[in-house]
């Protein structure tokens, strides 16, 4: 009777989440709640922990985004990036990528990745190189920053379960930014290597034919050759390409394509000097950006020395620093007020900011799918989380497995983040290897049902970014396992020798 009685419930838990990935964004934890409350007044189960520190560590955290993104301190942020990407056209493939993680790290979102997305493209696109390569492995490693940041809502719910287990806000980034640095690395090896260029890919050059893209002036002149005899294209006019923003660039034409072979090499030599893409930032974005990684880097530097945080007694009478929770919320929200003040931005300004929205819906998917599966799990840790914990003790790679997969089908980070490590702690398995196979969260990509790849998708008018007719094969399915793959291995060798 107790086994269909956690059947049962399991099926409440597996529904809950099932509904709220159907129903979108606020509705994961709407119906995480309603789980709750159904394992509770029908199933008579005591509820569990409610996560408040967690939620309110992403509220400080995205108040201090959005006020930040008010004064356009997001804007500078990707200004930078821009210019970092395209002053490297010819490494495109292996400093995007990189680009994408970091400024994740720095912002705790991957939102600052949109931005980025027609940068990378228009890049790769002036200069004659497969799109997809930097696009799809960009759009994986910026996932990657969520478990290497300190201030993301994915980190926000780990910190919490974390505490008392010797492992702090230092340990986990030890393992998690080096192991991601290397995971950004591999990527980059084996997608510089995925599909063909632009000029043996038969569906770029049916676009081509049907006038839906130009080839770029850095190939004028091997598709001129490639042509000649044949019938040539007409020019196009000088093309806007619109930017994410208020920003957008105008590119020249390419040269007609049936145009001499010498002819084709001056006009993309002299096609080469197009103007970059510029982010225009308005007064004072710099001073906000500066502001919050200031915060942040603060939050880094009290996690490094407890000794620096004030400590208090505790019941059993140890004195103790206050918990990074607390210390998170405190920068965070110190740091949007100071924002606030110094670039004079409205408080209405903040509220109405499209990362605070974003920032909403992620706490209450967090809250209400962490308080179901923390009720689900203390009532039945004999009967279920007992028998999974010691699966997962005899094969820890199992944990990964496990993450990748629940973070593939909830599309949430934080919530995958809530509902399996504590089954990886009643396991008893050491912190520094449940930290080395958290950035399975990686698996959030299994689906193509994120923003950022629908955009990549959608911007690369060469076809090359593409989604197939089977949901888990696409563009971003070999950059994904291959990040997987390297972070967790990577990952488990770092965690040896870091200490508890």
């Amino acid at each position: 009777m107790d086994i269909v009685l956690v059947i049962l419930q399991a099926c409440v838990v597996i529904g809950a989440i099932v509904l709220g990935v159907r129903t979108g964004g606020i509705g994961l934890g709407l119906w995480g709640v309603v789980g709750t409350a159904i394992l509770v007044f029908v199933f008579q189960l005591p509820p569990g922990a409610v996560p408040i520190d967690a939620f309110f560590i992403i509220i400080a955290v995205i108040t201090a985004s959005s006020a930040m993104q008010a004064a356009g301190g997001i804007d500078y942020l990707v200004g930078i990036a821009s210019k970092i990407i395209q002053r490297n056209p010819k490494r495109l493939t292996y400093v995007a990528p990189i680009v994408a993680f970091v400024f994740t790290v720095l912002s705790g979102t991957s939102n600052i990745f949109f931005a980025l997305i027609p940068v990378i493209y228009e890049t790769a696109y002036r200069n004659g190189q497969r799109p997809e390569r930097a696009l799809a492995a960009s759009t994986v490693t910026s996932g990657l920053g969520i478990t290497a940041s300190p201030v993301s809502a994915a980190m926000a719910a780990y910190l919490v379960l974390m505490e008392g287990t010797g492992y702090g806000l230092p340990q986990i980034l030890l393992i998690t930014i080096p192991s991601a640095l290397v995971a950004c690395i591999a990527t980059a090896v084996v997608q510089q290597r995925i599909g063909r260029d632009l000029l043996d890919d038969p569906v770029f050059l049916k676009r081509v034919e049907n006038g839906t893209v130009e080839v770029p002036a850095a190939l004028s002149a091997r598709y001129a050759a490639m042509t000649a005899g044949g019938t040539a294209v007409a020019a196009p006019a000088a093309e806007t390409v619109a930017v994410s923003g208020d920003a957008a660039v105008t590119t020249s034409p390419p040269p007609p394509p049936a145009a001499a072979t010498r002819r084709g090499r001056t006009a993309a030599a002299r096609n080469q000097d197009v103007a970059v893409i510029e982010h225009p930032v308005p007064p004072g974005g710099a001073t906000a950006a500066w502001i919050f990684v200031a915060g942040t880097m603060l939050i880094v530097l009290l996690g490094l020395f407890p000794a620096l945080r004030p400590a208090f007694p505790t019941e059993e009478g140890e004195v103790e620093p206050i918990p990074m929770a607390t210390v998170i919320e405190m920068v965070m929200f110190t740091a949007a007020l100071v924002i606030i003040l110094v670039r004079r931005v409205k408080p209405s300004a903040v509220v109405e900011q499209p990362l605070l929205k974003a920032g909403f819906v992620a706490a209450v998917a967090l809250f209400g799918i962490a308080w179901m599966a923390d009720t689900f799990i203390s009532a039945n840790e004999e009967t279920i989380i007992e028998p999974l914990g010691a699966m997962i003790e005899a094969n820890p790679l199992l944990l990964a497995f496990a993450l990748f997969l629940v973070c593939g089908l909830t599309t949430s980070q934080s919530a995958t983040t809530n509902t399996m490590i504590p089954i990886a702690l009643a396991a008893g398995l050491a912190p520094g290897v449940i930290t080395a196979m958290w950035p399975s969260l990686i698996g959030v990509w299994l689906f193509p049902a994120n923003g950022s790849q629908i955009a990549a998708v959608e911007t690369d008018r060469t076809g090359s970014t593409k989604l197939t007719q089977i949901p888990v094969w696409h563009s971003f399915t070999i950059p994904m396992l291959v990040s997987w793959v390297a972070v967790v291995l990577s990952g488990l060798l770092i965690q040896l020798v870091v200490p508890a």
